[in-house]
């Protein structure tokens, strides 16, 4: 058996992002909006200042604007959330975001619901979350749509395949499997306590890994031409590499492309799919809140 089609989100992303370009342009020609999106960065941490760097970079890039608010690691609660209600009044903004993990004296989840929840382009509010699961349009997490973006150019039609999501964060694993669901796929939500995890795992026809354990999900646990999307993003020690570590996923690669027939790479899978998917957000936030339709 040849090893499987590797799924290129590099490229998925680019098509996306150039999509969304044609489309800004054309709600900025016809209706005179530029949608904009703010981020609200809390502290110094590093891999957050790289990722909120990127975003802003694409944003720009599909014609949209872009703020960063970058506030000390010893901001108050209360000054986060005076930002948040700022921006909330903000009309020239259609989107915010705040990078998370917050500093422990905010309080990420009074935070996240302070967001209105039509500028929620994270989709994490409570009444996002709730549109979500109970079919209404509703704001979703990036990474999710991103997946299945990727799912469907892969896959096609998903009616009836059987899916288990491995992971059950707010973030990831709950939206993918409401998004699966929607589109009629038997899903199973497993996670690090499941019992026979391999066994739920070789049962399925599309792997959704995102637990957050390095090459957790081992080869022998797909089944034979199964779909594998592997969100995970782990950094392990690689004395090989020039800096002495290198990123995998959740989903043991070497073994697993051997024996699925379809599978995301870590990195260069889901990774560029997720700011893509902001952007997309983005510009349906500010076609909603101005109350004009988003260009086909």
């Amino acid at each position: 058996m040849s090893d499987a089609t590797n799924i290129d989100g590099k490229a998925s992303a680019a098509n996306l992002r150039a999509e969304i370009s044609r489309k800004v342009a054309l709600v900025k020609e016809k209706h005179g909006l530029t949608p904009g999106l703010s981020v609200i960065l809390v502290g110094e941490d590093p891999a957050s200042e790289v990722y909120v760097r990127n975003k802003g970079k694409a944003t720009v890039e599909a014609g949209m604007n872009s703020n960063t608010y970058t506030m000390a690691e010893n901001a108050t609660h209360d000054e986060v959330m005076a930002k948040v209600e700022e921006l909330n009044a903000d009309p020239a903004v259609h989107g915010i975001l705040v990078q998370l993990p917050l500093p422990e004296q905010v309080n990420e989840d009074a935070i996240i619901n302070a967001i209105h929840p039509a500028k929620d382009v994270d989709g994490f509010h409570t009444l996002n979350v709730g549109r979500l699961n109970s079919g209404q349009d509703a704001m979703v997490p990036c990474t999710p749509v991103g997946c299945m973006v990727m799912l469907k150019e892969v896959v096609g039609d998903l009616t009836g395949k059987r899916a288990i999501v491995v992971g059950r964060s707010n973030i990831v694993g709950k939206p993918m499997a409401a998004l699966l669901l929607k589109e009629h796929c038997t899903v199973t939500i497993a996670h690090s306590r499941t019992q026979d995890l391999a066994a739920e795992c070789r049962r399925a026809d599309i792997v959704i890994a995102a637990v957050g354990r390095p090459r957790m999900v081992k080869g022998n646990w797909i089944k034979p031409g199964a779909t594998v999307i592997d969100v995970g993003i782990n950094r392990i020690e690689d004395t090989s590499t020039k800096s002495g570590s290198r990123l995998v996923g959740d989903v043991d690669f070497n073994e697993a492309v051997k024996v699925a027939g379809a599978i995301t790479p870590v990195p260069g899978g889901v990774g560029p799919m997720t700011i893509a998917c902001l952007l997309k957000n983005t510009l349906t936030a500010a076609c909603r809140q101005v109350q004009v339709p988003e260009p086909d």
